[in-house]
Parts: structure tokens; sequence; C-alpha cells
């Protein structure tokens, strides 16, 4: 089973046209194209029933209290935790790539409906859910793919994995807003294959020119 994307190499940057922010020279940050990247794939175990695609950040800080704060800085040794960008379950065995922007094209205040999704597919809140509970401008459910936005101060390029898993039943047994969490909890057992691409992103221009 094989992962590739036309939107970036494995390993290599990931462009700014796929993150929710993008870099400003007089605020640190400003919202970007939001466009889900292009992912295809092929390989797939044949008696696949559908697949399972996951986006996370692996580089998350574990504290908020340096993020994004003017004279301080996101220390490289902070414990990193997991933040999830995207999980869309029940695509279809035939389905064999996903379009740039064809899910995501955009920011959306207060995040996309859902669950339900193109072509069949559902897609379960990311955890930009969670980031924006405190602020009233922003505040709701973000269903399906939001990109990167690490911290604009943080000391280390962030990693984002995403991972197509191949299953033996035809629906994913979660409901409503599910997260990825969840979603990774009812795959247990019926995973046939999976692969894995990655790329990074950062905020920072000076680790943006290393």
């Amino acid at each position: 089973m094989q992962l590739w994307s036309d939107s970036f190499k494995d390993g290599s940057a990931i462009p700014a046209k796929f993150a929710f922010c993008k870099i400003d020279t007089k605020a640190h940050v400003a919202l970007s194209d939001n466009k889900n990247p292009h992912l295809g794939w092929r390989d797939m175990p044949h008696d696949a029933q559908s697949l399972v695609l996951i986006c996370h950040d692996s580089d998350a800080p574990s504290q908020g209290v340096d993020v994004n704060q003017l004279g301080r800085e996101v220390p490289a040794d902070l414990p990193r935790i997991d933040f999830f960008h995207w999980t869309l379950v029940d695509l279809p065995p035939g389905m064999l790539a996903i379009a740039e922007g064809e899910f995501c094209d955009g920011v959306l205040a207060r995040g996309k409906l859902g669950p339900e999704a193109l072509r069949g597919t559902r897609q379960g809140i990311n955890d930009y859910t969670g980031w924006f509970a405190a602020d009233q401008d922003m505040l709701g459910e973000y269903y399906g793919y939001d990109g990167p936005c690490p911290p604009w101060n943080d000391s280390i390029v962030h990693h984002y994995t995403f991972t197509l898993y191949a299953l033996d039943i035809p629906h994913l047994l979660v409901e409503g807003a599910f997260t990825a969490q969840q979603a990774l909890a009812a795959m247990e057992g019926h995973i046939l294959a999976q692969a894995s691409i990655s790329g990074t992103y950062t905020l920072s221009p000076e680790l943006q020119e290393k």
C-alpha cells in the first residue's frame, strides 16, 4: 500500500496554501488559503471495504504558557503531544485520490459543517475545536481538515503526518462529532494495511530559512 501527494514531497516542507496560517512580517501570522493537499494511493488490499485518513501534528506543545507570547519562546525540550488536523472515514475502497482543495478551501470561522462530507464520507472534529473553545469569535465545531498553524515562537519545526488505513469493515462505528482518538479506537482489530507520508511546517522566519 502506497500513499503520496502531488502537493508536497514526503519529508519536505508543506506549502503555505495548505496551512491554516502563514507568516506575516508585521503581525507574525495571517490566515492562509487552508486548502487540503492532494493525496493519492495504490496497492490497496483486495479485501478492503473502506478507508480512513487521519492527519496529525506530533510536535504540538504540551503546555501553552509560552505559546505566541512576545519576548518568549516555546522551548525545544518541552514535551510534545499530538494535535489532530483531519479525520476522514468511510472512504469507499474504489476511491484512489483526494484532489487539492476538494474537502477544504479556506478558513471558516466557527468551523465547517459535519460529519457528512463528499463522496459518502464522514469527517470528525479536529483539535481546533478545543483550541478555540475560549475564543468567542472562533468558537465552534471544526469538522474536517484545517491545516497547520504552529506557534510562531516555537523553537522547532513541526511535523505533519497523513496516514491512510485500509479496513475490513464498510462503516466505522463512530457517530456525531467524533474525534480522531475515537476513530483510532474504533479501528482496532480492523486494519488490513496502512501507509503514511509527512511534511514539515513552521511560522518562524528563522527556522524557515534553515
